[in-house]
């Protein structure tokens, strides 16, 4: 179920065991709040840290407790393995926790003594039968492992999101402000902070802005909020932190590509931080914006990478605007407008062209790439001079455009485009 397949190894235990197996668990799932009550009854009455708190974090815990049950027993259940979403939430829980103020020895300790309280339940529900007692034997292990993987989950999350803390405190929320209105702080400790991420410390050193907005249908709550600004400051390349924090409803960052930094670098990371914290529960849009070079460049950077989640689709992704083409970013921008202006016989063409595998479409990218070479473009596409010079007819005769016209042919490539745009967003 955790480490390796389940089905294998239930498979070593008789029908009546499994049987046993399954009523043990189906008990214990359908009693998960009186497992965590007792859970949190264990730890406020051993975690002073725990018991100073208000009935609100009581509560947040209780709950917490409740998940961790319900997706260990369900995989159980289930005969399968644990997947990110069965813990999405412990990422946001670990923010909480750090945010308060706890300490990681009590974070932890309270995770051993909700564990504690699920084997007490267990053995509670097992009767003294054989069959029973074979059955709680065959969850141990399976149950150890997903204890053991949540604690470390949890642990990691809370001190990556300490260590942003301790990294971005109140002088990185003010150095960013300023940042944003395009002054880099002349003196003092602003400007060793700015200097420590890699800002102002060589005269038109490469730097570029991301924006980040959380798709959150319930609205972006403050957690969502601080485990994005912790994921962010952690893309730096080259070794270098990143400047990151909550900049009004959204999340920003400032990183410093240094001397042999590069984008595609760094929008690797960003994947991979976005893949990341989807398996938390938090889809992201992320926007960044071209290179600049002088901090005063900082705030058109700024909304040059707002912009660019306006061209995400809806379920957000990673838009680079030094990755794209003037062409294709107009191609983004004027979207709608622009398919609506195409010719409805260029869109006839393409559309049946695409359900035949797009060669009209290839072939007209290929005579455009050849310069209008038509014996070129054969070449690039690996057919007969013929046979690319029937297929420019073609077009023209269903089109009623030239491929051979400047103009007609640049109307050519933006339909071509626009529909591949369409098919992508689909």
């Amino acid at each position: 179920m955790y480490g390796g397949s389940q089905s294998v190894a239930i498979a070593n235990y008789s029908e009546s065991v499994l049987a046993a197996r399954t009523r043990i668990v189906t008990r214990l799932f359908d009693q998960v709040n009186d497992m965590a009550d007792i859970g949190v009854s264990a730890i406020m009455g051993q975690i002073p840290a725990y018991a100073a708190r208000d009935e609100s974090f009581y509560a947040d815990v209780h709950d917490q407790l409740a998940q961790l049950c319900r997706a260990g027993l369900g995989a159980l259940l289930e005969e399968r393995k644990v997947t990110a979403g069965d813990f999405a939430h412990i990422r946001r829980a670990a923010a909480r926790r750090a945010r308060a103020g706890l300490t990681l020895m009590d974070y932890i300790n309270a995770f051993r003594l909700g564990q504690q309280a699920l084997w007490k339940s267990l053995m509670n529900y097992a009767s003294d039968s054989e069959d029973d007692r074979e059955a709680a034997l065959s969850m141990v292990v399976p149950l150890n492992r997903y204890c053991d993987l949540i604690s470390t989950q949890a642990a990691n999350a809370y001190l990556e999101f300490q260590q942003y803390q301790s990294e971005n405190g109140t002088g990185s929320r003010e150095l960013l402000d300023a940042l944003l209105t395009g002054t880099l702080p002349d003196r003092g400790p602003q400007l060793s902070l700015a200097h420590g991420f890699g800002i102002g410390v060589e005269s038109g050193a490469p730097l570029v802005v991301i924006t980040a907005a959380v798709l959150d249908p319930h609205g972006t709550d403050t957690d969502a909020l601080h485990l994005t600004s912790a994921a962010l400051a952690r893309v730096g390349v080259n070794g270098l932190r990143t400047l990151a924090g909550q900049h009004r409803s959204e999340v920003v960052a400032i990183p410093a590509l240094g001397r042999h930094g590069n984008t595609d670098d760094l929008c690797e990371r960003l994947r991979a931080t976005r893949e990341k914290l989807l398996g938390a529960g938090l889809r992201l849009a992320i926007g960044v914006s071209p290179v600049v070079h002088r901090i005063a460049d900082l705030p058109r950077a700024h909304q040059e990478s707002r912009s660019a989640l306006d061209l995400l689709p809806e379920d957000g992704g990673v838009l680079s605007l030094p990755h794209l083409t003037p062409f294709r970013y107009l191609m983004l921008r004027a979207y709608d407008t622009a398919r609506h202006l195409v010719d409805p016989r260029i869109a006839a063409l393409l559309t049946e062209d695409r359900s035949r595998g797009g060669v009209l479409a290839a072939t007209i990218r290929a005579f455009a790439a050849a310069d209008m070479n038509l014996r070129e473009a054969a070449d690039i596409l690996c057919i007969h001079h013929n046979t690319a010079k029937y297929r420019l007819g073609r077009i023209q005769e269903m089109t009623g455009r030239n491929p051979r016209s400047i103009s007609d042919l640049v109307d050519l490539l933006v339909a071509i485009e626009l529909q591949g745009e369409c098919a992508a967003r689909r």
